[in-house]
């Protein structure tokens, strides 16, 4: 979602010093490391400041009218996150896209196994009753690539900047929404 249907505000370096995890570590990965007590609280820091980043989240150009169009349609439209919840509904209700994606359509964190586990496509697959073969993974880094291959999917790399750091796990290299309507629906 964030960085693909949202430009996103989040500043992950910011986040991690203020958790105390080391650069470049995945933040979910090293809170699940620590033990309970030691993590209960930095996981409400974590909730608070991704709150305040999405309150700051604008709609990525060209991506309301696409999901309008494919919604339009009928194509089954779906979100993978490693947020949560209620930050996943703030960011889409603040952008005007939230009526795109019924609740059962939205797996957060909470709801499988975080990304870049396929768990949540093969949820979503099996929800929409569908094959790896009738479904993308859009994403805009490593984690939505990787989940995409592992679940069989055709796997859309967005990258408005054209740097495409991980052309081994992208089916498809993309720049912008209207390229993506090339290759969906």
């Amino acid at each position: 979602m964030d960085g693909t249907l949202t430009v996103s505000a989040h500043d992950f370096e910011y986040m991690r010093r203020e958790l105390g995890i080391a650069s470049n570590t995945p933040i979910l990965e090293a809170l699940n490391a620590m033990p309970a007590d030691q993590a209960a609280p930095l996981w409400e820091l974590l909730n608070e400041m991704e709150f305040y980043f999405a309150s700051k989240a604008s709609v990525m150009q060209g991506a309301k009218e696409l999901l309008e169009k494919l919604f339009q349609r009928g194509v089954q439209l779906g979100i993978l996150t490693r947020n949560t919840l209620p930050v996943v509904e703030h960011t889409l209700a603040a952008c005007g896209i939230a009526h795109f994606f019924p609740r059962v359509h939205i797996f957060d964190r909470d709801a499988c196994t975080p990304k870049p586990s396929p768990d949540g496509i093969n949820q979503l697959l099996r929800l929409w009753q569908a094959s790896p073969d009738d479904a993308v993974m859009v994403g805009d880094y490593l984690f939505d690539l990787q989940a995409g291959k592992k679940a069989g999917v055709t796997t859309i790399h967005l990258d408005q900047q054209g740097e495409f750091a991980w052309p081994d796990v992208a089916d498809i290299c993309i720049r912008d929404f209207a390229e993506i309507e090339e290759h969906v629906g």
